[in-house]
Order: structure tokens, then C-alpha cells, then sequence
């Protein structure tokens, strides 16, 4: 008999001003038993947190730990994580204090973030967030492509502003066993070939790429948020790459 163990733990995280609901599209599309995937609401996202302005990449960190005990995941039945653009500062925390514990890491349009960076530097440190800007001016920094009048209303209307200790705190990172975990890069603004390319010449957003001793790229062409224009294919490759990845191990 099959038990509910013996299905992949998928994880989904999405990137800056969005909760759990970014992946409803993709949840719909899953063939993978929906018990063992938990589409995550990192600390600071969650609109009715009256200290939401005040969590740090470690109250994140610590939302993702506790998601992989609730799925009792363990060297044995590692989990799949999945995270898009600015969940790559509390994923690679993760990653780097329980490497035994991914069995594969797919990045949606992101990558891991090397020790001693931020993702906002620079962020005003008089601000206590950053909320979701003009779409005219998100465009400058980010694809829209694919995205409907109707997909950006419900981007817009459900929106939380991010905290700024998660902008500018620094991440550590001390273990290079992160290395060692099988990762898949889905590549969606910004092309596989580009990708490398930044990776080879140690560009800041993919320097760590270059480190990793087992990747796969795979190319989805369409803007930043692919979970909703492109979620049926998106789905395939997360359900496809979790499956593979739990084969893998179980035969290793």
C-alpha cells in the first residue's frame, strides 16, 4: 500500500508581496497529492500580522523549517522547494542549515543568494516597508509579459507591502553542503543562456549559481510571474521535476 509519505513534499514560495494564494493557478494544475504541497504565507505577507512590518528573512527562515516538520520531511523523503524571485533570501537560509533535508531545489526566475548580500542594500532605513509600486514602474525592474488586465487587478488588490528588515537584512551563509543540492533554474524574463552567462562572470544576482554542482536550466519564456501566465506549463515542470527527484532518491 501507498502511504502519504510515499508522495513528494512540494513547497511554494513566492517572491515579494505575495502569499499563498500566487499559486492557486499552479495548486489547480497539480497531479501530485495536494496533502504533501503546501503553498506557503512567509512571515511579514500576511496582511492580518499587525507586526508584519517587523519580520526578518529569520521569521521567514524559521515559517519554512517549521513547514518541513509539519510534513515530516527527513533525509529519508527530502522535499522539493520551490521559491520565486525574492523568496530566494529565506530558501537559501534554509538550505544552508538543512541541506540534507532538499532533495531538489527549483528556482522560478531567481537564484540562491551568496553570504554577506542583501536583496535591497541600499533601502532607505527610514522606511518600515516597501509597498507594491505603479505597474508602469514595476515594468522597469520586472517582465509583465503574459499578464492579463485581470491577473494585475488581483496582484494589485491582494498585494502586501514588504517588511524592510527582510529588503536589507544580510544573509549568512557557513554551510557549503547548499551546493550539493540538485537544483533546477525555470528561466522565464531573463533567458538559461543569460543566466550562465552572469553566473560565469560572477554577476551579483547569479554569482552563486556558479557554484552549484548539480543544475538544470530550463527555459519558460514569459514575464517575472510565470505561476500566473504560464501556470499550466509551470505545473508540469514542478510536478515532472518533484516526481523525478523522489525517484532518484529512492533508487539511490
Amino acid at each position: 500500500m501507498t502511504t502519504q509519505n510515499s508522495t513528494p513534499a512540494i513547497i511554494l514560495i513566492a517572491g515579494h508581496w505575495l502569499g499563498a494564494w500566487a499559486w492557486d493557478d499552479v495548486l489547480e494544475h497539480l497531479r501530485t497529492d495536494t496533502s504533501r504541497v503546501v503553498a506557503l504565507t512567509l512571515p511579514g505577507l500576511d496582511p492580518d500580522d499587525p507586526d508584519r512590518a517587523t519580520r526578518t528573512l529569520d521569521d521567514q527562515a524559521a515559517a519554512i523549517e517549521h513547514t518541513l516538520a509539519h510534513l515530516e520531511v527527513s533525509t529519508d523523503q527530502p522535499a522539493t522547494l520551490v521559491a520565486h524571485s525574492g523568496a530566494n533570501g529565506p530558501v537559501s537560509l534554509v538550505l544552508d542549515r538543512h541541506p540534507e533535508l532538499i532533495g531538489r531545489m527549483i528556482w522560478v526566475d531567481s537564484g540562491p543568494m551568496a553570504n554577506g548580500t542583501a536583496f535591497a542594500p541600499d533601502f532607505p532605513e527610514e522606511l518600515t516597508e516597501l509597498p507594491l509600486p505603479p505597474f508602469d514602474v514595476l515594468a522597469q525592474q520586472a517582465s509583465l509579459e503574459g499578464l492579463t488586465p485581470e491577473m494585475l487587478d488581483r496582484f494589485r488588490s491582494r498585494a502586501v507591502p514588504e517588511p524592510a528588515p527582510v529588503l536589507h537584512q544580510i544573509v549568512e551563509l557557513t554551510n557549503d553542503a547548499r551546493h550539493a543540492v540538485p537544483t533546477t533554474l525555470v528561466c522565464c524574463s531573463i533567458s538559461s543562456t543569460q543566466v550562465l552567462e552572469m553566473a560565469r562572470a560572477g554577476h551579483p544576482m547569479f554569482a552563486e549559481v556558479a557554484h552549484l554542482a548539480i543544475v538544470d536550466v530550463i527555459d519558460l519564456p514569459t514575464g517575472h510571474w510565470p505561476m500566473w501566465s504560464r501556470a499550466v506549463d509551470l505545473t508540469r515542470i514542478i510536478d515532472e521535476t518533484a516526481r523525478e527527484s523522489a525517484d532518484l532518491h529512492d533508487c539511490a
